[in-house]
Parts: C-alpha cells; structure tokens; sequence
C-alpha cells in the first residue's frame, strides 16, 4: 500500500486520471502540487500543478505549470521539500 494520498483529476474532455501527490506547497499564495500517476517506477515522470485562483471555494481547479521561468522555481522549492529528489526539466 502507498504512502501517497491519491487524488482524481477530471479534464475537459472527460477523462479521469488518478494522480499519487508527492509533495504539495504554497508559493505566494497559490497552492502548487507535485503528482505522478506512477508510484512503483525508480525513475518516474512528474507534473507540477498549480491551483486555479478562481476556484470555487468547493471543488479546487488545478492547471499543469507549463511557463518555463515558475516550473524552475516551484521545482527549486520541491527539490528542497523532497530532500532524495532531482527534478529534471523536460520542454517540448
């Protein structure tokens, strides 16, 4: 059994995909989250997520970071949260 809380994720398009939670932080007031949806792997791809500021207070709405300059800070903060942790920065 895992030690990471899952949470699912429901996109537009109406698919649902269930993400592990590795690490979850609050830069400037916005809640950014770090998930996988492959916990077994050694090597695992992640995502940076960050909370929709205009979430309805009930249900949070969560984006992937994809500006380049925020995902080497916000992986800066989780590298440091996650101390056996090197994030590498993949771009398309």
């Amino acid at each position: 059994m895992s030690q990471y809380k899952t949470i699912p994720f429901f996109f537009f398009f109406g698919e649902k995909v269930d993400f592990y939670i590795l690490e979850q932080t609050m830069i400037s007031g916005i809640n950014y989250l770090l998930v996988t949806d492959d916990i077994d792997a050694e090597e695992t791809e992640v995502m940076m997520m960050k909370e929709d500021p205009d979430s309805d207070g009930v249900y949070a709405s969560y984006e992937f970071v994809e500006d380049e300059q925020e995902l080497m800070a916000v992986s800066a903060v989780f590298e440091e949260l996650m101390d056996d942790v090197d994030i590498e920065l993949l771009y398309d």
